[in-house]
């Protein structure tokens, strides 16, 4: 009796044993992708949400007389009455396919980098910069078909039987529902190569960098001076995952409002590849139907999930490396 009741003890036993000697085995630079992969799951998945009204809210027509105009609440109680609350979580097979491996190949990059370049010891502000705007072009770069299919899955509007002369008419007639009607994230990269080709899949990529890689550099300059203010030797070590949080969420809000215009007109560009064929005329139709303020629209859920998404991910990947043994 005693030997049944102690079998779940030794295997709990063995497979913590197996997966301290696959940890032991694996490369430094492996350790830090699968840490990374891991972190953007829990992030992903909890954030999608506000990753899916901010694409909404940024690619809203104005309307003719000033009014019908809509909010981020007023967007969210309407995906929720017409496509239930799993609406919300619309885009997230590509947001994982994205940032799974996304995350990981941002963070090996980075851990690799700071090897090569910088041993031991820690990165100036202007390393912190250089270092992640690289590893974040990396990754982006290897992420960025994915990143548009992401964008039209979130676009897709299935309201039934939107109200003529609503701001929901015109979301849905503009991001043409039966257009971006992907079956699946491999279904879509295939009919995007076919229908648009090499170029259709890599539409946005100036935005993207523009976007993606200043707000890494300034996030990880931020993150790491905020870091270094902080008595970490004098702290209890069960109170530091609070610490790199609270030092995540400060350095986020800051690298998400610099970033905010990229991330729009990047936006316009995916939704609308046969209309933007340069950056500089998303710019344009944006200033021209928007003015300076359609430039930062979609910002507050945006900066709600750039900041919370980056903050966890960094608070879960530093905790992990230290399991492991490692140095973030």
């Amino acid at each position: 009796m005693l030997w049944k009741a102690s079998l779940p003890l030794l295997w709990a036993q063995d497979v913590d044993e197996q997966v301290e000697t696959l940890a032991t085995a694996m490369h430094p630079v492996l350790k830090a992708f699968v840490c990374g992969s891991i972190s953007g799951t829990c992030s992903t998945l909890l954030f999608q949400p506000l990753d899916l009204l901010k694409t909404r809210l940024q690619t809203l027509q104005p309307a003719v007389n000033g009014s019908g105009r809509a909010g981020m609440v007023t967007l969210l109680f309407r995906v929720v009455r017409t496509e239930s609350i799993l609406g919300l979580w619309k885009g997230v097979s590509p947001s994982f396919a994205r940032c799974i491996p996304g995350v990981g190949i941002y963070f090996s990059t980075l851990y690799m980098m700071k090897q090569k370049f910088l041993a031991d010891r820690s990165p100036t502000a202007l390393e912190s910069v250089f270092l992640g705007a690289a590893a974040r072009a990396v990754s982006g770069i290897c992420m960025l078909p994915v990143t548009v299919v992401k964008t039209r899955y979130e676009g897709v509007c299935r309201a039934p039987r939107p109200v003529p002369g609503t701001w929901m008419t015109d979301l849905c007639l503009l991001l043409q529902s039966g257009r971006f009607g992907y079956g699946s994230v491999y279904g879509a990269l295939k009919s995007i190569y076919q229908t648009e080709g090499a170029r259709g899949m890599f539409s946005g990529l100036t935005a993207t960098l523009l976007r993606d890689a200043p707000f890494s550099g300034i996030y990880l300059m931020f993150y790491t001076q905020t870091k270094n203010l902080t008595p970490q030797d004098q702290l209890d070590p069960v109170l530091m995952p609070l610490l790199n949080f609270g030092c995540g969420i400060f350095a986020g809000i800051l690298a998400s409002l610099a970033t905010q215009p990229a991330d729009v007109i990047k936006t316009h560009m995916q939704l609308s590849p046969q209309k933007y064929h340069r950056t500089s005329q998303a710019i344009a139709f944006i200033y021209k139907d928007f003015g300076l303020v359609g430039f930062f629209r979609g910002g507050v859920p945006r900066l709600l999930r750039r900041t919370l998404m980056a903050a966890m991910a960094w608070t879960v990947y530093e905790q992990m490396m230290e399991k492991m043994g490692l140095r973030s």
